[in-house]
């Protein structure tokens, strides 16, 4: 079977992973980045240099299928977003090894974007045809309504709505951290999250410019403080992403006409945000396209698939596609 190979190198997971010419994964090998205990992230360095003593591990997982299937082309996200200035160093680690690897065996190679492979893992297996949608695309790295074409192969990418300061993830870490949990913190918050009776809340803030989660984060810290419990504590902020993104998304389906919204990025693996936004918004007309879990976190799948997208699209219409 011809098999495409896709790498990530984000700001917390080395990713690799292998699909097949029809889009079904054949590996998905993921490491996520170590952090140590009451810190609330990595440096880019720290964060390279875990990457770069990663990437080997996952190449031996991967090598037994590479070895039955016909390598292709490889795809490798080398930025966040597809933009002239977007930059992150921790991209460089993937680039670097997947450069090498195209120029050993002579394959394609597909400079892709974080944010993309992001929208292709999401889309992938959902029932959605449309050329046009749009995505909500929180993680801890990114916070964005975006509007998004299908493009050659790939994706083009219109910002919509975007945070004003805090990413919802970091949100999530810094007061997950707060409370003595590990980083990340998204699941142990989500476990530990319950609905409890209270007449307390953590306002939303959104505007036609963006939202913002700073003051999310001063609310829940000082909630904390006055022995608000955990536990109240996490269900209350998982809300208010969730109450900002109903706004955000009310918002940006009216004003682009688009009503398939596509829900991407770690923080939407919530079980509590999800099932908030889809009583709410189930009867607006706006349908919500939902990632799975694995899917919906930081994965190379996506840059695999659309590795595989783009060398088709190549030969089918003689065309290389513009890097």
């Amino acid at each position: 079977m011809n098999a495409f190979l896709g790498i990530d190198t984000s700001a917390y997971t080395t990713s690799a992973a292998v699909v097949g010419e029809t889009g079904e994964v054949l590996a998905d090998e993921r490491i996520l980045l170590q952090v140590e205990p009451g810190k609330r992230g990595l440096r880019q360095s720290e964060a390279h240099f875990q990457h770069t003593r990663n990437l080997p591990v996952l190449m031996d997982k991967l090598a037994p299928v590479l070895e039955k299937n016909r390598l292709m082309a490889l795809g490798v996200s080398d930025r966040p977003r597809r933009l002239p200035d977007s930059y992150m160093p921790v991209f460089l680690a993937g680039l670097g090894v997947s450069r090498c690897l195209a120029s050993i065996g002579n394959y394609p190679l597909y400079l892709l974007s974080h944010q993309e492979g992001h929208v292709e893992a999401a889309v992938h297996n959902l029932p959605l045809n449309e050329q046009e949608f749009i995505t909500v695309h929180i993680s801890g790295g990114t916070s964005e309504i975006l509007l998004v074409k299908r493009d050659k192969g790939r994706y083009a990418i219109e910002l919509i709505l975007a945070t004003k300061d805090l990413n919802a993830g970091q949100l999530v870490d810094r007061v997950g951290v707060a409370m003595g949990l590990p980083f990340p913190s998204g699941s142990y918050m989500e476990k530990l999250a319950k609905n409890v009776p209270t007449n307390l809340a953590i306002p939303s803030s959104v505007d036609t410019q963006g939202f913002s989660f700073s003051g999310a984060e001063t609310r829940a810290i000082s909630m904390l403080a006055q022995g608000v419990p955990q536990e109240t504590v996490a269900y209350l902020v998982f809300m208010c992403i969730a109450n900002t993104l109903e706004k955000g998304i009310r918002m940006a389906a009216q004003r682009n006409m688009v009503n398939g919204v596509v829900m991407a990025g770690g923080v939407m693996a919530n079980g509590i945000i999800r099932n908030r936004l889809t009583e709410r918004l189930k009867k607006s007309g706006i349908q919500l396209f939902w990632a799975t879990p694995d899917l919906s976190t930081d994965n190379a799948v996506g840059t695999a698939l659309l590795a595989c997208k783009c060398y088709y699209y190549e030969h089918e219409m003689g065309v290389r596609i513009e890097q």
